[in-house]
């Protein structure tokens, strides 16, 4: 398939396009600056420079395509509604990428034994209304002739393609080799649900080639409590045991979303949707990446 990828040099994005070009499928990936062609290039893909508000662009990239993933912005409606118009009637494969933060309860690092599963979500809070109507709005465009699909993938973890790090996981790394002292949001017993990349694309790769339209996927493959997770860091980097830290400094260090949603709420869900479709996670588990590759060079 010839596939418009945008969010194409991103941590996700790149590494869902040299999955994909290694098995065979030629990619157009939008990047925001010239100097990202050439690292697309070195991964085999096919650079094009332009932004999410460039409606007209993605339309005509979306339309010349075979099939379009959006692994950008979760919440750029405008970049949304310009691929569903371009491939309406099309029955092309659509594939929008989510974030299980969606489910997040901004609980200051407490626990929550609340588990959702891909046919039962709750109500979203104020904060993500609006990711949530534009997940609605590409499960919707089936029903106007697009084989599309969101993919809502919860904590990653791994090395990426072009940019090594992920989102959570390196936030915490960072703020405890600029301190000393791994830290968790609160008490850390907050738990998500997590997977590594490598089962993350090679999810994609399944769903570009036989996701029934209209499906929504948690894409997850085990969880773990953060103060797990912060534990087994300070472990790999030889520090001591790792603490807790008030909410209000947490925000500081990472700001408000990243502190509250990112590593401070629980996100546990359940992805039988994907398994259904065939998909078997192989990765190692949150732990044992973090003790075995997370610091492995260039760190």
């Amino acid at each position: 398939m010839k596939v418009f990828l945008t969010g194409a040099a991103g941590f996700i994005g790149s590494s869902i396009a040299q999955g994909l070009v290694a098995a065979g499928h030629q990619v157009i990936g939008l990047v925001r600056k010239p100097e990202q062609i050439a690292e697309l290039a070195g991964i085999g893909v096919q650079g094009v420079v332009g932004t999410l508000d460039d409606r007209e662009l993605i339309i005509e990239q979306a339309r010349a395509a075979d099939a379009v993933i959006n692994a950008a912005s979760s919440d750029h409606r405008g970049a949304v509604e310009a691929i569903i118009e371009a491939l309406a009637g099309s029955n092309k494969p659509y594939l929008h990428t989510s974030g299980s933060s969606i489910v997040g309860d901004a609980s200051g690092g407490e626990g929550s034994e609340h588990i959702y599963h891909e046919g039962n979500l709750p109500q979203p809070t104020a904060d993500k209304a609006a990711r949530v109507a534009i997940d609605d709005l590409v499960l919707a465009s089936a029903s106007a002739g697009v084989r599309a699909s969101v993919l809502c993938n919860t904590l990653i973890y791994g090395h990426g393609a072009l940019p090594r790090d992920s989102v959570q996981l390196p936030r915490l790394l960072k703020q405890a080799r600029k301190s000393g002292i791994v830290r968790h949001v609160g008490p850390g017993r907050n738990i998500w649900s997590n997977v590594h990349i490598d089962d993350v694309v090679a999810l994609y790769l399944l769903a570009l080639e036989n996701s029934p339209p209209g499906t929504f996927y948690f894409v997850e493959s085990g969880e773990a409590a953060f103060r797990d997770m912060t534990a087994a860091m300070a472990e790999a980097l030889k520090l001591g045991p790792a603490q807790d830290w008030p909410l209000p400094e947490a925000i500081a260090e990472w700001g408000y979303e990243m502190a509250s949603y990112g590593l401070g709420s629980n996100s546990r869900v359940r992805g039988e949707r994907a398994r259904a479709l065939g998909w078997k996670p192989a990765g190692p588990s949150v732990l044992d990446w973090i003790a075995d590759d997370m610091l492995k060079p260039p760190y």
